[in-house]
């Protein structure tokens, strides 16, 4: 008679990155579309926390509640061995003038954040100044992300006829501003996801592949809100790919990267070869 397994320990799958990871990330949104508090979160977290990395919140959660509320979260992801980040507030932060910008990047520090967000999806902001808030941001002592993308407009939740009105920009001009962005102190890039894979009647697969010719793979975090979307990533660059995603997918998303579960064209595909994940 066999033995009987008290857990499935003994299934082999792809492993995960240890934490901290600098590859495989993923990065799950907070409160914004959907309205929770850091009960609900640490709930959330109490199975999820194995496959989540960071937790965003999302720009105008930052904005609107208090600090002490914001630290309920971040203790709460704290707890649970996950980085908490705040989201590019920056971008309309910068609009009340350069004190305001000071005192929100002391601000975000001493909240107690892990993870700060400089974005300009919005604004027709000067590349030297978007460099000079990458900076600023660095000066924190934070993970910084600034994030790019080819999609004037994006970030606002605007329509596919407003963005497609607007017009994309040339991927060699996305492509400058992560480069400077990075030689700044950007510790990743965001690829935003309008104008690519969102909001778009094609995706525009050509882009995040010119950015990882240029970039490297490690250096890029891909907007992936969508189940089809981050299955083409991985799909496409592997299990190691760093994602942003909705927080209801973590599970649907873990069980992409180690490849016990998928649809019909990914379904026994994703593998690894290496010991340890982020081995050369």
């Amino acid at each position: 008679m066999l033995k009987a397994e008290h857990d499935l320990s003994f299934l082999r799958m792809n492993q995960r990155p240890a934490k901290p990871a600098t590859m495989g990330i993923t990065e799950v949104r907070g409160p914004f579309y959907n309205t929770f508090g850091p009960a609900h979160l640490d709930d959330y977290l109490v199975a999820a926390a194995p496959f989540v990395d960071w937790v965003k919140i999302p720009a105008p959660s930052v904005i609107l509640l208090p600090p002490e509320v914001q630290r309920k979260y971040i203790d709460v992801c704290h707890a649970h061995d996950v980085e908490a980040g705040a989201g590019g507030a920056i971008e309309w932060v910068v609009t009340r003038g350069a004190e305001a910008v000071e005192r929100y990047f002391e601000a975000i520090k001493a909240i107690g954040y892990d993870v700060v967000e400089v974005s300009a999806g919005m604004l027709a902001i000067p590349d030297g100044d978007f460099v000079r808030l990458v900076r600023r941001a660095k000066a924190t002592g934070l993970k910084v992300k600034a994030e790019v993308g080819i999609q004037f407009g994006a970030g606002g939740t605007s329509s596919e006829g407003e963005l497609e009105r607007a017009g994309s920009l040339p991927v060699n001009w996305a492509i400058k501003r992560a480069v400077t962005a990075l030689d700044a102190g950007a510790d990743y890039i965001v690829l935003e996801s309008e104008g690519v894979t969102e909001s778009v009647t094609t995706w525009r697969t050509d882009v995040p592949a010119a950015f990882v010719a240029e970039l490297g793979l490690e250096r890029i975090v891909f907007e992936a809100a969508d189940p089809s979307v981050y299955a083409w990533y991985i799909k496409t660059f592997g299990p190691e790919v760093n994602l942003f995603i909705d927080q209801s997918q973590a599970i649907h998303l873990e069980s992409l990267r180690s490849g016990v579960w998928g649809t019909s064209d990914l379904w026994g595909r994703i593998v690894t070869y290496k010991t340890e994940p982020g081995e050369k």
